[in-house]
Order: structure tokens, then C-alpha cells, then sequence
């Protein structure tokens, strides 16, 4: 070995070990538990903070002043009184239930195909590509396929589509991290107690990919209950809530305080029952 590779692997063992004195005086400082605990706060503040307030001023008689005071039930009553959202809200909730049913069978059927790949590689690289495309890019390429190039009338089943391609890379994450950890050798041993395709789906892997399937349909479900920018390319003259919303806030300022008052109640409902889910998913089901 020549002087100037020793002199190299020496400069490299003194920064390693330099590094590596570092990290072992900085685990001790004592402010890191307080730092962390500051920042988890400061995150939970960003994240609930604004939640509270939009509940707060959807009972404010100027929402847009950002002054709670007065507080009146006008909103609400004017939101019952107006019933143009009543369809776009149908509309999302129904086709939120079939994207969410759809991912939750496509990501378990592929989720489980790639555990079995000697090189998952590619194949993982495709299927999560649509996560790193904007929104806008991903919408505009769907219209010049669909209307443009295939001469299509976009509609409610064109939506269905964009949804399906954003929320299914999510929801496919969610059967992975729980199929990755599946011991393949439990079907082997089934198979050969006699046990048929099947049965060894239902009985072994079901139980244990069922956290992992339940979550695709929830992630599911509310991606494509608030998909927006792929939704205006490919909508045609359908609306969905996010685009009646989106329209509403854009074009009449005396739509917000309603907008205000839907989002809020939409907030009060599904808060609950996300948080019950969640909590049957990775508490009781991991409990029992």
C-alpha cells in the first residue's frame, strides 16, 4: 500500500472516530429530551391549532375578519338552506368508498406479489413513481391521454381514475410494511399439512395482513375524499366536494362563512370515527 492511501485511511479512521466521540457527548446532553418534547408540542400546535379555529370561526358572524366575535348560528342556517353541496358531497362520499375498496384489493394482491419477487426493485420503483409527481403534472397528463388522444368524455369514471392512481401508492406502503414482515414459511408448513390456496389466504395471512388492509382503505378513502388538482383536469362538468369548495372560496366571498360551517362539520364527524379506526387498527388488533 503506498504512503498516500495509508495517510488517507488514517484521515479516515480519525474523522470516524471523531464523529463517533461526537455522537456519544451529544446522546448525553440533557437538553434533548426537553428539545423533543418542545418540537413534538410545536408540531401538534401546527397541526390542531388551526382545526380549533376554523370550528371556532365557522360560528363567527365574519368568519373572514378573523375575529370570533360575535358568535351566531347563521352559518349553519344558511348552509341548510342552501343545498347546492348536498350532491358534490354524495358524490365524494360514494366514489371515496369504491376508490378505498379498490385499493385495499389491488395494493393487498401487489403488496403480496412483491414480497414474493426475488428483485422487488423495479417493480416497487413503478408503483410508488405517482407519489413524486405534482399533482397538476399528473392531471394535465391525464387529460391529454384521456380527452385529447383517446377522445374521451371525462366524467365521473375519469375522476375515478385520477383518485385511484394518487390514493394507491399510499395505500399499497400500508400492505407492504405489514406483508414485509410476513414469514413465508408459515404458508410453506400449511401447504404441506394440505391446506389449499385459499385456505392458507384466509386463515394465515388474512389475520395478520388485516391492520396493514384495513389502513390501505382508510389512507383510501380520505385521499380520495380530498383529492383536488387531479380531479379539475379530469372532471368534465362532474363536481366533487374538494372542486365545489375550491369554487365556492374562488368565485363568491359570501360562500365562505357556509364553507366554513360544511368544513367544520365534516371535521366534527370524521375525527371521531378516523380516531376510533385508528385506534381498533394499532390497538386493539395489536392487542388481541
Amino acid at each position: 500500500m503506498s504512503t498516500a492511501a495509508r495517510q488517507a485511511g488514517l484521515v479516515e479512521e480519525s474523522a470516524l472516530a471523531a464523529s463517533t466521540r461526537f455522537m456519544r457527548r451529544a446522546s448525553c446532553w440533557t437538553f434533548w429530551p426537553a428539545l423533543a418534547k418542545a418540537l413534538g408540542i410545536l408540531a401538534m400546535a401546527a397541526i390542531y391549532v388551526p382545526l380549533v379555529w376554523l370550528a371556532v370561526m365557522s360560528f363567527a358572524a365574519s368568519p373572514l375578519s378573523g375575529i370570533p366575535y360575535p358568535l351566531t348560528m347563521a352559518n349553519y342556517a344558511q348552509l341548510i338552506g342552501d343545498e347546492r353541496w348536498v350532491p358534490p358531497l354524495r358524490t365524494s362520499i360514494w366514489m371515496s368508498a369504491i376508490v378505498a375498496l379498490v385499493c385495499m384489493v389491488i395494493a393487498t394482491m401487489v403488496g403480496r406479489a412483491i414480497t414474493r419477487m426475488r428483485r422487488p426493485g423495479p417493480v416497487l420503483l413503478l408503483t410508488l413513481l405517482p407519489l413524486f409527481v405534482p399533482g397538476l403534472t399528473m392531471g394535465a397528463a391525464l387529460f391529454i391521454f384521456l380527452r385529447i388522444m383517446m377522445g374521451l368524455t371525462l366524467g365521473l369514471w375519469s375522476i375515478f381514475v385520477a383518485q385511484l392512481i394518487w390514493a394507491l401508492p399510499f395505500s399499497l406502503l400500508l400492505v407492504l410494511v405489514v406483508a414485509s414482515r410476513f414469514d413465508l414459511r408459515l404458508l410453506e408448513a400449511a401447504e404441506d399439512l394440505g391446506a389449499s390456496p385459499w385456505r392458507r389466504f384466509w386463515e394465515i395471512e388474512m389475520p395478520l395482513l388485516r391492520p396493514g388492509i384495513l389502513g390501505a382503505g382508510i389512507f383510501g378513502y380520505l385521499l380520495s375524499f380530498n383529492e383536488l388538482l387531479r380531479s379539475l383536469f379530469v372532471r368534465g362538468v362532474e363536481t366533487t366536494m374538494p372542486i365545489y369548495n375550491w369554487a365556492m372560496a374562488a368565485s363568491q366571498q359570501s360562500q365562505v362563512p357556509i364553507i366554513f360551517s360544511l368544513s367544520a362539520i365534516i371535521l366534527f364527524v370524521t375525527l371521531p370515527i378516523m380516531g376510533a379506526l385508528f385506534w381498533f387498527l394499532f390497538v386493539k388488533l395489536d392487542r388481541d
